[in-house]
Protein backbone atom coordinates (compact mmCIF):
# COMPACT_ATOMS: atom_id res chain seq x y z
CA UNK A 1 0.00 0.00 0.00
CA UNK A 2 1.23 3.41 -0.43
CA UNK A 3 1.21 7.07 1.56
CA UNK A 4 -2.74 7.19 1.09
CA UNK A 5 -2.63 4.75 4.10
CA UNK A 6 -2.88 5.22 7.72
CA UNK A 7 -1.35 4.06 10.80
CA UNK A 8 -2.87 -0.06 11.15
CA UNK A 9 -4.54 1.73 14.90
CA UNK A 10 -6.75 4.17 13.08
CA UNK A 11 -9.51 3.10 11.16
CA UNK A 12 -9.02 4.52 7.47
CA UNK A 13 -12.63 5.24 6.67
CA UNK A 14 -12.89 8.17 9.29
CA UNK A 15 -10.92 10.48 7.14
CA UNK A 16 -11.27 9.25 3.82
CA UNK A 17 -11.90 10.43 0.29
CA UNK A 18 -14.08 7.91 -1.36
CA UNK A 19 -14.37 9.00 -5.07
CA UNK A 20 -18.13 7.34 -6.14
CA UNK A 21 -18.17 5.88 -9.60
CA UNK A 22 -21.60 5.40 -11.46
CA UNK A 23 -20.38 2.88 -13.78
CA UNK A 24 -22.35 3.28 -16.85
CA UNK A 25 -21.17 7.06 -17.19
CA UNK A 26 -17.34 6.72 -16.36
CA UNK A 27 -15.30 5.08 -19.00
CA UNK A 28 -16.49 2.84 -21.68
CA UNK A 29 -13.35 0.28 -22.00
CA UNK A 30 -14.77 -1.68 -25.22
CA UNK A 31 -16.70 0.75 -27.30
CA UNK A 32 -20.08 -0.14 -27.21
CA UNK A 33 -21.13 3.20 -25.57
CA UNK A 34 -21.48 1.90 -22.04
CA UNK A 35 -19.49 2.56 -19.26
CA UNK A 36 -17.54 -0.97 -18.26
CA UNK A 37 -14.99 -2.10 -15.93
CA UNK A 38 -12.26 -2.19 -18.61
CA UNK A 39 -12.89 1.57 -18.32
CA UNK A 40 -12.69 2.10 -14.74
CA UNK A 41 -9.60 -0.08 -14.88
CA UNK A 42 -7.85 2.64 -17.57
CA UNK A 43 -8.60 5.35 -14.87
CA UNK A 44 -6.80 4.44 -11.51
CA UNK A 45 -3.79 6.44 -12.66
CA UNK A 46 -6.24 9.37 -12.71
CA UNK A 47 -8.24 8.35 -9.32
CA UNK A 48 -4.53 8.09 -7.60
CA UNK A 49 -3.26 11.48 -8.77
CA UNK A 50 -6.57 13.10 -7.57
CA UNK A 51 -5.37 11.51 -4.26
CA UNK A 52 -8.58 9.69 -3.48
CA UNK A 53 -8.09 6.73 -0.59
CA UNK A 54 -11.39 4.91 -2.15
CA UNK A 55 -13.99 4.39 -4.57
CA UNK A 56 -17.75 3.66 -3.94
CA UNK A 57 -18.91 1.43 -7.41
CA UNK A 58 -22.65 1.98 -8.01
CA UNK A 59 -24.56 -1.55 -8.50
CA UNK A 60 -22.12 -3.48 -11.23
CA UNK A 61 -24.18 -6.63 -10.78
CA UNK A 62 -26.61 -8.23 -13.38
CA UNK A 63 -29.63 -6.59 -13.86
CA UNK A 64 -32.11 -5.43 -16.88
CA UNK A 65 -30.47 -2.07 -16.26
CA UNK A 66 -34.33 -0.81 -15.53
CA UNK A 67 -33.44 1.42 -12.65
CA UNK A 68 -29.25 1.95 -13.11
CA UNK A 69 -28.75 -1.32 -11.41
CA UNK A 70 -30.78 -0.94 -8.69
CA UNK A 71 -32.52 -3.38 -9.82
CA UNK A 72 -30.41 -6.64 -8.94
CA UNK A 73 -30.97 -10.26 -10.65
CA UNK A 74 -27.87 -12.06 -9.37
CA UNK A 75 -25.03 -10.54 -6.49
CA UNK A 76 -22.53 -12.48 -7.47
CA UNK A 77 -22.20 -11.71 -10.98
CA UNK A 78 -21.36 -8.94 -12.58
CA UNK A 79 -23.50 -7.72 -15.59
CA UNK A 80 -22.58 -8.20 -19.10
CA UNK A 81 -22.26 -5.20 -19.97
CA UNK A 82 -19.58 -4.14 -17.56
CA UNK A 83 -17.79 -6.62 -17.79
CA UNK A 84 -17.24 -10.11 -15.56
CA UNK A 85 -16.86 -11.33 -12.27
CA UNK A 86 -13.02 -12.12 -12.62
CA UNK A 87 -12.48 -8.37 -13.99
CA UNK A 88 -13.96 -7.14 -10.74
CA UNK A 89 -11.60 -9.29 -9.07
CA UNK A 90 -8.99 -7.99 -10.81
CA UNK A 91 -10.38 -4.53 -10.33
CA UNK A 92 -10.12 -4.78 -7.29
CA UNK A 93 -6.69 -6.27 -7.16
CA UNK A 94 -5.39 -3.06 -9.42
CA UNK A 95 -7.18 -0.33 -6.87
CA UNK A 96 -5.64 -2.02 -4.66
CA UNK A 97 -1.77 -2.32 -6.09
CA UNK A 98 -2.77 2.37 -6.52
CA UNK A 99 -3.39 2.36 -3.03
CA UNK A 100 -7.26 2.79 -3.80
CA UNK A 101 -9.71 0.62 -1.74
CA UNK A 102 -13.26 -0.39 -3.09
CA UNK A 103 -16.65 -0.20 -1.25
CA UNK A 104 -19.22 -1.92 -3.06
CA UNK A 105 -23.11 -1.35 -3.27
CA UNK A 106 -25.20 -3.87 -1.80
CA UNK A 107 -28.90 -3.32 -2.40
CA UNK A 108 -30.69 -5.35 0.33
CA UNK A 109 -34.21 -3.51 0.28
CA UNK A 110 -35.67 -4.95 -3.29
CA UNK A 111 -34.35 -7.38 -6.09
CA UNK A 112 -34.93 -7.23 -10.09
CA UNK A 113 -37.96 -8.74 -10.90
CA UNK A 114 -35.70 -10.72 -13.02
CA UNK A 115 -34.16 -12.65 -9.89
CA UNK A 116 -34.79 -16.41 -9.66
CA UNK A 117 -36.46 -15.78 -6.53
CA UNK A 118 -39.24 -13.52 -7.67
CA UNK A 119 -39.61 -15.92 -11.02
CA UNK A 120 -39.60 -18.74 -8.03
CA UNK A 121 -42.61 -16.54 -5.99
CA UNK A 122 -44.54 -15.73 -9.71
CA UNK A 123 -44.83 -19.63 -10.13
CA UNK A 124 -45.65 -20.85 -6.76
CA UNK A 125 -49.22 -20.42 -5.20
CA UNK A 126 -50.24 -17.81 -2.74
CA UNK A 127 -48.87 -18.73 1.00
CA UNK A 128 -45.93 -20.52 -0.45
CA UNK A 129 -42.44 -20.42 1.67
CA UNK A 130 -40.92 -19.16 -1.72
CA UNK A 131 -43.63 -16.35 -2.22
CA UNK A 132 -43.29 -15.18 1.40
CA UNK A 133 -39.75 -14.34 0.50
CA UNK A 134 -41.45 -10.56 -0.93
CA UNK A 135 -44.46 -9.24 0.29
CA UNK A 136 -47.31 -10.73 -1.26
CA UNK A 137 -51.09 -9.65 0.13
CA UNK A 138 -54.32 -10.13 -1.06
CA UNK A 139 -55.86 -7.35 -2.15
CA UNK A 140 -58.61 -4.97 -0.90
CA UNK A 141 -62.15 -4.49 -2.08
CA UNK A 142 -64.52 -6.53 -4.08
CA UNK A 143 -62.65 -9.51 -5.57
CA UNK A 144 -59.55 -8.04 -4.52
CA UNK A 145 -59.23 -5.74 -7.01
CA UNK A 146 -57.70 -2.48 -5.01
CA UNK A 147 -54.69 -2.51 -3.55
CA UNK A 148 -53.57 -3.88 0.19
CA UNK A 149 -53.07 -0.47 1.21
CA UNK A 150 -52.49 3.51 0.35
CA UNK A 151 -48.35 2.97 0.41
CA UNK A 152 -47.05 4.85 -2.78
CA UNK A 153 -44.07 4.31 -4.93
CA UNK A 154 -40.96 6.67 -4.42
CA UNK A 155 -41.35 6.75 -8.14
CA UNK A 156 -44.58 7.59 -8.30
CA UNK A 157 -48.06 5.88 -8.09
CA UNK A 158 -49.07 2.75 -6.36
CA UNK A 159 -46.35 0.83 -4.22
CA UNK A 160 -48.54 -2.40 -5.31
CA UNK A 161 -48.99 -4.52 -8.32
CA UNK A 162 -50.92 -6.96 -9.40
CA UNK A 163 -49.75 -10.63 -10.40
CA UNK A 164 -52.04 -13.53 -12.90
CA UNK A 165 -53.71 -14.78 -9.65
CA UNK A 166 -55.09 -11.69 -8.37
CA UNK A 167 -52.23 -11.15 -5.52
CA UNK A 168 -50.45 -7.78 -4.96
CA UNK A 169 -46.55 -7.56 -4.27
CA UNK A 170 -44.86 -4.92 -3.01
CA UNK A 171 -42.13 -2.37 -4.34
CA UNK A 172 -41.44 0.71 -3.12
CA UNK A 173 -39.68 1.91 -6.20
CA UNK A 174 -40.38 0.54 -9.22
CA UNK A 175 -42.55 -2.12 -10.33
CA UNK A 176 -39.48 -3.94 -11.72
CA UNK A 177 -38.00 -4.14 -8.27
CA UNK A 178 -40.15 -6.10 -5.20
CA UNK A 179 -39.67 -5.68 -1.84
CA UNK A 180 -38.04 -8.28 -0.03
CA UNK A 181 -38.97 -10.01 3.06
CA UNK A 182 -36.40 -9.42 6.17
CA UNK A 183 -39.18 -11.79 8.47
CA UNK A 184 -37.97 -14.65 6.13
CA UNK A 185 -34.70 -16.93 7.21
CA UNK A 186 -33.71 -16.83 3.60
CA UNK A 187 -33.19 -13.12 3.07
CA UNK A 188 -30.98 -12.65 5.75
CA UNK A 189 -28.99 -15.99 4.84
CA UNK A 190 -28.65 -15.07 1.57
CA UNK A 191 -27.16 -11.62 2.11
CA UNK A 192 -24.55 -12.82 4.31
CA UNK A 193 -23.45 -14.73 2.13
CA UNK A 194 -23.60 -12.20 -0.77
CA UNK A 195 -21.58 -9.93 1.85
CA UNK A 196 -18.90 -12.74 2.26
CA UNK A 197 -18.45 -13.23 -1.65
CA UNK A 198 -17.29 -9.63 -2.38
CA UNK A 199 -15.16 -9.31 1.12
CA UNK A 200 -13.55 -12.76 0.04
CA UNK A 201 -12.62 -10.89 -2.94
CA UNK A 202 -11.34 -7.78 -1.31
CA UNK A 203 -14.00 -5.39 -1.34
CA UNK A 204 -13.67 -2.65 1.23
CA UNK A 205 -16.73 -2.42 2.51
CA UNK A 206 -20.18 -1.61 1.20
CA UNK A 207 -22.75 1.23 0.62
CA UNK A 208 -26.04 -0.26 1.58
CA UNK A 209 -29.05 1.21 -0.30
CA UNK A 210 -31.87 2.92 1.10
CA UNK A 211 -30.60 1.12 4.73
CA UNK A 212 -33.86 3.05 6.19
CA UNK A 213 -36.23 1.22 4.58
CA UNK A 214 -35.74 -2.76 5.11
CA UNK A 215 -39.01 -3.83 7.94
CA UNK A 216 -42.35 -3.16 7.16
CA UNK A 217 -44.72 -2.65 9.83
CA UNK A 218 -46.89 -5.91 10.98
CA UNK A 219 -50.09 -6.10 9.65
CA UNK A 220 -48.94 -3.75 6.80
CA UNK A 221 -51.35 -0.21 7.77
CA UNK A 222 -52.07 2.67 5.68
CA UNK A 223 -49.57 5.03 5.61
CA UNK A 224 -51.69 8.24 5.53
CA UNK A 225 -49.39 9.67 3.07
CA UNK A 226 -50.04 11.34 -0.08
CA UNK A 227 -47.05 10.64 -1.65
CA UNK A 228 -43.59 8.99 -0.66
CA UNK A 229 -40.54 11.35 -1.28
CA UNK A 230 -38.28 8.37 0.47
CA UNK A 231 -36.35 11.01 2.16
CA UNK A 232 -37.54 9.41 5.72
CA UNK A 233 -39.61 11.41 8.49
CA UNK A 234 -39.91 12.62 11.92
CA UNK A 235 -43.36 10.80 12.06
CA UNK A 236 -43.59 7.36 12.77
CA UNK A 237 -43.59 5.45 8.97
CA UNK A 238 -45.05 1.81 8.44
CA UNK A 239 -42.05 1.44 5.69
CA UNK A 240 -39.25 3.60 6.83
CA UNK A 241 -36.97 4.27 9.73
CA UNK A 242 -38.24 1.35 11.99
CA UNK A 243 -37.04 0.55 15.09
CA UNK A 244 -37.02 -3.41 14.08
CA UNK A 245 -34.17 -3.00 11.43
CA UNK A 246 -31.11 -2.31 13.49
CA UNK A 247 -31.22 -6.17 14.78
CA UNK A 248 -30.37 -6.70 10.89
CA UNK A 249 -27.44 -4.38 10.93
CA UNK A 250 -25.89 -5.35 14.01
CA UNK A 251 -25.68 -8.79 12.41
CA UNK A 252 -23.91 -7.45 9.46
CA UNK A 253 -21.19 -5.07 11.88
CA UNK A 254 -20.73 -8.83 13.18
CA UNK A 255 -19.89 -10.50 9.89
CA UNK A 256 -17.74 -7.43 8.84
CA UNK A 257 -16.03 -7.35 12.35
CA UNK A 258 -14.41 -11.44 11.85
CA UNK A 259 -12.70 -8.76 8.52
CA UNK A 260 -9.96 -6.45 9.17
CA UNK A 261 -10.64 -2.90 8.14
CA UNK A 262 -13.79 -3.27 6.18
CA UNK A 263 -16.58 -0.84 6.57
CA UNK A 264 -20.21 0.41 5.54
CA UNK A 265 -21.85 3.49 5.24
CA UNK A 266 -25.97 3.57 5.21
CA UNK A 267 -27.74 5.22 2.35
CA UNK A 268 -30.37 6.15 5.43
CA UNK A 269 -32.61 9.61 4.87
CA UNK A 270 -33.55 10.15 8.03
CA UNK A 271 -34.02 13.62 10.10
CA UNK A 272 -30.97 14.01 11.93
CA UNK A 273 -32.02 13.52 15.57
CA UNK A 274 -32.48 9.36 14.39
CA UNK A 275 -28.99 9.49 12.60
CA UNK A 276 -27.42 8.49 15.37
CA UNK A 277 -29.11 5.34 15.80
CA UNK A 278 -27.83 3.92 12.78
CA UNK A 279 -24.10 4.94 13.97
CA UNK A 280 -23.81 3.36 17.53
CA UNK A 281 -20.66 1.03 17.79
CA UNK A 282 -22.06 -1.92 16.94
CA UNK A 283 -24.08 -0.76 13.93
CA UNK A 284 -22.93 1.26 11.03
CA UNK A 285 -19.36 3.01 10.63
CA UNK A 286 -20.76 5.43 8.44
CA UNK A 287 -24.17 7.60 8.00
CA UNK A 288 -24.26 9.66 5.20
CA UNK A 289 -24.65 13.50 5.84
CA UNK A 290 -27.73 14.67 3.12
CA UNK A 291 -28.49 17.31 6.06
CA UNK A 292 -25.77 19.94 3.70
CA UNK A 293 -26.96 18.22 0.52
CA UNK A 294 -30.45 19.97 1.10
CA UNK A 295 -29.09 23.03 2.57
CA UNK A 296 -29.64 26.35 1.03
CA UNK A 297 -26.47 28.61 0.29
CA UNK A 298 -26.63 30.39 3.87
CA UNK A 299 -23.57 30.40 6.06
CA UNK A 300 -26.14 30.31 9.66
CA UNK A 301 -28.29 27.07 7.89
CA UNK A 302 -24.67 25.35 6.97
CA UNK A 303 -22.90 26.59 10.03
CA UNK A 304 -25.80 24.77 12.10
CA UNK A 305 -25.62 21.13 10.39
CA UNK A 306 -21.99 21.31 10.62
CA UNK A 307 -22.31 21.86 14.63
CA UNK A 308 -25.39 19.08 14.87
CA UNK A 309 -23.51 16.42 12.84
CA UNK A 310 -20.20 16.51 14.89
CA UNK A 311 -22.35 16.60 18.08
CA UNK A 312 -24.42 13.77 17.25
CA UNK A 313 -21.31 11.88 15.19
CA UNK A 314 -18.62 12.35 18.73
CA UNK A 315 -21.74 11.13 20.84
CA UNK A 316 -21.69 7.85 19.73
CA UNK A 317 -18.24 7.38 18.82
CA UNK A 318 -18.60 7.68 15.12
CA UNK A 319 -17.55 10.48 12.36
CA UNK A 320 -19.66 13.08 10.17
CA UNK A 321 -20.03 11.87 6.39
CA UNK A 322 -19.88 14.83 4.14
CA UNK A 323 -21.52 14.58 0.50
CA UNK A 324 -22.60 17.21 -1.75
CA UNK A 325 -24.06 15.61 -4.93
CA UNK A 326 -24.41 11.53 -5.94
CA UNK A 327 -26.25 9.71 -8.59
CA UNK A 328 -30.10 10.82 -7.28
CA UNK A 329 -30.05 14.29 -7.09
CA UNK A 330 -29.34 17.31 -8.95
CA UNK A 331 -25.48 18.28 -9.19
CA UNK A 332 -24.48 20.94 -6.75
CA UNK A 333 -23.12 23.10 -9.63
CA UNK A 334 -26.26 23.96 -10.35
CA UNK A 335 -28.33 23.68 -7.56
CA UNK A 336 -26.20 26.70 -5.71
CA UNK A 337 -27.39 28.09 -8.80
CA UNK A 338 -30.66 28.39 -8.74
CA UNK A 339 -32.66 31.09 -6.64
CA UNK A 340 -33.61 30.20 -2.72
CA UNK A 341 -36.46 28.46 -2.64
CA UNK A 342 -36.85 26.84 -6.20
CA UNK A 343 -36.91 23.26 -6.09
CA UNK A 344 -33.95 22.00 -8.31
CA UNK A 345 -36.05 18.04 -9.35
CA UNK A 346 -38.93 20.49 -10.59
CA UNK A 347 -36.95 22.92 -12.05
CA UNK A 348 -35.67 20.40 -14.56
CA UNK A 349 -38.57 20.16 -16.47
CA UNK A 350 -41.09 23.55 -14.95
CA UNK A 351 -38.28 25.93 -15.22
CA UNK A 352 -38.32 28.49 -15.44
CA UNK A 353 -34.90 28.01 -16.69
CA UNK A 354 -33.75 31.57 -17.47
CA UNK A 355 -33.41 32.08 -13.47
CA UNK A 356 -30.20 29.20 -13.50
CA UNK A 357 -27.21 31.69 -12.60
CA UNK A 358 -24.05 28.83 -13.94
CA UNK A 359 -21.37 30.91 -13.22
CA UNK A 360 -22.51 31.66 -9.66
CA UNK A 361 -23.31 27.94 -8.98
CA UNK A 362 -19.46 26.99 -10.38
CA UNK A 363 -18.28 29.29 -7.87
CA UNK A 364 -20.22 28.27 -4.92
CA UNK A 365 -19.50 24.69 -5.88
CA UNK A 366 -15.68 25.27 -5.77
CA UNK A 367 -15.73 27.13 -2.05
CA UNK A 368 -18.73 24.15 -1.08
CA UNK A 369 -15.54 21.41 -1.60
CA UNK A 370 -12.96 23.36 0.03
CA UNK A 371 -15.64 23.53 2.82
CA UNK A 372 -15.94 19.89 2.95
CA UNK A 373 -12.34 18.84 2.44
CA UNK A 374 -11.74 21.40 5.52
CA UNK A 375 -14.06 19.30 7.76
CA UNK A 376 -13.48 16.82 10.13
CA UNK A 377 -14.71 13.24 8.70
CA UNK A 378 -14.68 11.56 5.66
CA UNK A 379 -16.09 12.99 2.50
CA UNK A 380 -17.68 11.61 -0.67
CA UNK A 381 -16.92 13.35 -3.98
CA UNK A 382 -19.37 12.16 -7.09
CA UNK A 383 -17.49 11.51 -10.34
CA UNK A 384 -17.49 15.04 -12.07
CA UNK A 385 -17.44 16.62 -9.64
CA UNK A 386 -14.04 17.56 -9.50
CA UNK A 387 -14.64 18.54 -12.98
CA UNK A 388 -17.37 21.20 -11.94
CA UNK A 389 -19.86 19.07 -14.39
CA UNK A 390 -23.22 20.65 -13.85
CA UNK A 391 -26.29 19.36 -14.17
CA UNK A 392 -27.11 17.97 -18.04
CA UNK A 393 -30.83 20.04 -17.47
CA UNK A 394 -32.46 20.18 -20.81
CA UNK A 395 -32.09 16.38 -21.86
CA UNK A 396 -34.72 15.46 -24.44
CA UNK A 397 -37.41 13.36 -22.93
CA UNK A 398 -36.55 10.75 -25.59
CA UNK A 399 -33.49 10.30 -23.72
CA UNK A 400 -34.87 10.19 -20.57
CA UNK A 401 -34.52 6.38 -19.00
CA UNK A 402 -34.57 7.06 -15.53
CA UNK A 403 -37.90 5.10 -14.47
CA UNK A 404 -39.08 8.26 -12.40
CA UNK A 405 -39.80 9.85 -15.67
CA UNK A 406 -42.06 7.23 -16.70
CA UNK A 407 -43.71 6.17 -13.31
CA UNK A 408 -44.42 9.73 -12.76
CA UNK A 409 -46.63 10.12 -15.42
CA UNK A 410 -43.95 12.60 -16.97
CA UNK A 411 -44.63 14.82 -14.53
CA UNK A 412 -40.91 14.45 -12.81
CA UNK A 413 -38.06 14.58 -15.22
CA UNK A 414 -35.77 12.17 -12.97
CA UNK A 415 -32.13 11.49 -12.18
CA UNK A 416 -30.96 11.47 -15.79
CA UNK A 417 -29.17 14.62 -15.66
CA UNK A 418 -26.30 14.11 -13.48
CA UNK A 419 -25.70 10.76 -14.76
CA UNK A 420 -24.65 11.97 -18.25
CA UNK A 421 -21.07 10.38 -19.24
CA UNK A 422 -17.84 11.91 -18.36
CA UNK A 423 -15.90 14.26 -20.92
CA UNK A 424 -12.27 12.98 -20.64
CA UNK A 425 -11.14 14.67 -24.03
CA UNK A 426 -12.22 18.38 -25.25
CA UNK A 427 -13.17 16.30 -28.62
CA UNK A 428 -14.42 13.24 -30.14
CA UNK A 429 -17.81 11.19 -30.85
CA UNK A 430 -18.21 10.43 -26.48
CA UNK A 431 -15.34 13.26 -25.32
CA UNK A 432 -13.32 10.76 -24.98
CA UNK A 433 -15.79 8.44 -22.64
CA UNK A 434 -15.15 5.93 -24.88
CA UNK A 435 -14.60 5.32 -29.21
CA UNK A 436 -18.01 5.70 -30.21
CA UNK A 437 -21.04 7.90 -28.58
CA UNK A 438 -22.63 7.33 -25.06
CA UNK A 439 -25.70 5.86 -23.68
CA UNK A 440 -26.76 9.56 -22.81
CA UNK A 441 -26.34 12.83 -25.02
CA UNK A 442 -23.62 14.76 -23.26
CA UNK A 443 -24.06 18.71 -23.94
CA UNK A 444 -21.33 20.72 -26.19
CA UNK A 445 -20.21 22.25 -23.35
CA UNK A 446 -19.01 19.19 -21.63
CA UNK A 447 -15.54 19.88 -24.10
CA UNK A 448 -14.72 22.82 -22.27
CA UNK A 449 -14.77 20.90 -18.98
CA UNK A 450 -12.85 17.72 -20.09
CA UNK A 451 -9.68 16.54 -17.64
CA UNK A 452 -7.63 16.59 -20.58
CA UNK A 453 -8.33 20.57 -20.85
CA UNK A 454 -8.13 21.05 -17.03
CA UNK A 455 -4.71 19.36 -16.99
CA UNK A 456 -3.34 21.87 -18.23
CA UNK A 457 -5.35 24.68 -16.49
CA UNK A 458 -3.72 25.21 -12.89
CA UNK A 459 -6.61 27.09 -11.79
CA UNK A 460 -8.82 24.47 -12.92
CA UNK A 461 -11.86 23.19 -10.82
CA UNK A 462 -9.32 19.20 -11.09
CA UNK A 463 -6.09 21.00 -10.83
CA UNK A 464 -7.96 22.92 -7.11
CA UNK A 465 -9.16 19.25 -6.21
CA UNK A 466 -5.83 17.96 -6.22
CA UNK A 467 -4.51 20.38 -4.60
CA UNK A 468 -7.27 20.90 -1.92
CA UNK A 469 -7.08 16.60 -1.24
CA UNK A 470 -2.97 16.80 -0.87
CA UNK A 471 -3.20 19.52 1.36
CA UNK A 472 -6.10 17.55 3.43
CA UNK A 473 -4.32 14.19 3.59
CA UNK A 474 -0.50 16.43 4.71
CA UNK A 475 -2.42 18.28 7.36
CA UNK A 476 -4.04 15.53 8.74
CA UNK A 477 -1.09 13.51 9.39
CA UNK A 478 -0.39 15.97 11.79
CA UNK A 479 -3.72 16.35 13.62
CA UNK A 480 -3.87 15.03 16.97
CA UNK A 481 -4.80 11.39 17.41
CA UNK A 482 -7.08 10.77 20.00
CA UNK A 483 -8.21 7.11 21.33
CA UNK A 484 -7.23 5.94 17.87
CA UNK A 485 -9.86 8.74 16.27
CA UNK A 486 -8.88 11.98 14.36
CA UNK A 487 -10.02 14.88 17.17
CA UNK A 488 -13.34 15.78 15.51
CA UNK A 489 -13.14 19.18 17.24
CA UNK A 490 -13.09 22.48 15.45
CA UNK A 491 -13.45 26.04 16.61
CA UNK A 492 -15.80 28.84 14.74
CA UNK A 493 -14.52 32.45 13.94
CA UNK A 494 -16.45 35.29 13.84
CA UNK A 495 -16.43 36.77 10.34
CA UNK A 496 -19.52 38.62 10.29
CA UNK A 497 -22.94 37.97 8.79
CA UNK A 498 -22.60 35.89 5.58
CA UNK A 499 -19.25 34.18 6.39
CA UNK A 500 -18.25 30.93 7.68
CA UNK A 501 -15.13 30.32 9.70
CA UNK A 502 -13.39 27.86 11.37
CA UNK A 503 -10.45 26.30 13.04
CA UNK A 504 -9.15 23.25 13.08
CA UNK A 505 -7.12 21.18 15.62
CA UNK A 506 -4.15 21.60 13.45
CA UNK A 507 -4.25 25.05 13.31
CA UNK A 508 -5.61 25.24 9.52
CA UNK A 509 -8.55 27.98 9.29
CA UNK A 510 -11.27 27.70 6.58
CA UNK A 511 -13.08 30.73 5.88
CA UNK A 512 -15.64 31.22 3.04
CA UNK A 513 -17.74 33.67 2.02
CA UNK A 514 -21.15 32.86 1.53
CA UNK A 515 -22.68 36.61 1.43
CA UNK A 516 -23.19 39.24 -0.86
CA UNK A 517 -20.11 41.17 0.05
CA UNK A 518 -16.37 41.06 0.34
CA UNK A 519 -14.99 41.02 4.16
CA UNK A 520 -11.74 40.86 5.60
CA UNK A 521 -9.93 38.12 5.47
CA UNK A 522 -9.03 36.97 8.83
CA UNK A 523 -4.82 36.41 9.38
CA UNK A 524 -2.86 34.22 8.19
CA UNK A 525 -1.00 33.14 5.13
CA UNK A 526 -3.00 31.76 2.01
CA UNK A 527 -2.51 28.04 1.64
CA UNK A 528 -5.23 27.11 -1.30
CA UNK A 529 -8.22 29.35 -2.02
CA UNK A 530 -11.36 28.06 -4.47
CA UNK A 531 -11.37 31.69 -6.37
CA UNK A 532 -8.98 34.94 -6.87
CA UNK A 533 -7.89 36.55 -3.47
CA UNK A 534 -8.09 40.36 -4.18
CA UNK A 535 -6.04 42.40 -1.78
CA UNK A 536 -7.18 41.40 1.98
CA UNK A 537 -10.77 40.67 1.14
CA UNK A 538 -12.72 37.68 0.50
CA UNK A 539 -14.89 37.96 -2.20
CA UNK A 540 -18.38 36.59 -2.34
CA UNK A 541 -18.64 32.57 -2.75
CA UNK A 542 -15.32 32.41 -2.32
CA UNK A 543 -13.48 30.01 0.08
CA UNK A 544 -9.79 29.99 1.15
CA UNK A 545 -7.64 28.27 3.38
CA UNK A 546 -4.95 30.08 5.83
CA UNK A 547 -2.27 28.30 7.89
Amino acid sequence: MNDHDRAGSLEWWRDAVVYQIYVRSFADGNGDGTGDIGGMRSRLGYLRELGVDAVWINPWYRSPLRDGGYDVADYREINERFGTTAEAEEFIADAADHGIRVIVDLVPNHTSSDHVWFAEAIAAPAGSAVRSRYHFLDGCGPGGAEPPNDWQSVFGGSAWTRVADGQWYLHLFDESQPDVNWDHPDVADEFDAVMRFWLDRGAAGFRIDVAHSLTKAPGYPDAGLESNDGKGTSDPSPYLDRDDLHPIVRRWRRLLDEYDERMMVAEAWVVAERRPLYLRPDEYHQAFDFDLLTAPWDAKQFSAIIDDSLRAARAVGSNSTWVLSNHDVVRHATRYGLPVGVDPGRWLLDGPHEVLDAERGARRARAAAFLTFALPGSVYVYQGDELGLPEVWDLPSEALQDPIWHDSGHTVKGRDGCRVPIPWESTGPSLGFGTSGSWLPQPPEFGRLAAAVQEDDPDSTLQLYRQAVAIRRQRRASTAVIDGRLDAEIAWIDVGAGGLAFERADGMRCVVNMGDDPFPLPDGNVLLASGPIVGDHLAPDTAVWLA
